[in-house]
């Protein structure tokens, strides 16, 4: 049986697969990758928003501490009043409907 010089073993291949010096945003929606620059204490995603406490292991290895609060209440708090001022309008809309008056 010959063993092939390009067959990769599982450990090999995940190993070509990691990004390192990268974190992942938190956010279920998102999961987007962010690279912070060396020696930040927060990074904010591009797509949601969202900022995060950074903690270096070592000066090449970020990790995520944590949320930095008052920028994602005011995140949340944005999106709860759009979802209400939504569900108000959808509501005014199916009254109207109800009585026959558009």
């Amino acid at each position: 049986m010959a063993i092939e010089a390009e067959k990769l073993s599982a450990a090999e291949a995940l190993r070509k697969t990691r990004t390192f010096g990268k974190v992942r945003c938190h956010n279920p929606s998102c999961m987007e990758r962010m690279e912070p620059s060396p020696g930040v204490a927060h990074i904010k995603c591009g797509t949601c928003g969202m900022e995060y406490r950074i903690y270096w292991v070592r000066p090449d290895l970020p990790r995520i501490r944590g949320p930095v609060w008052e920028v994602n209440r005011k995140i949340a708090a944005e999106a709860l009043s759009s979802k209400l001022a939504a569900s108000k309008i959808k509501s005014q809309i199916k009254e109207g409907v109800k009585d026959g008056v558009r």
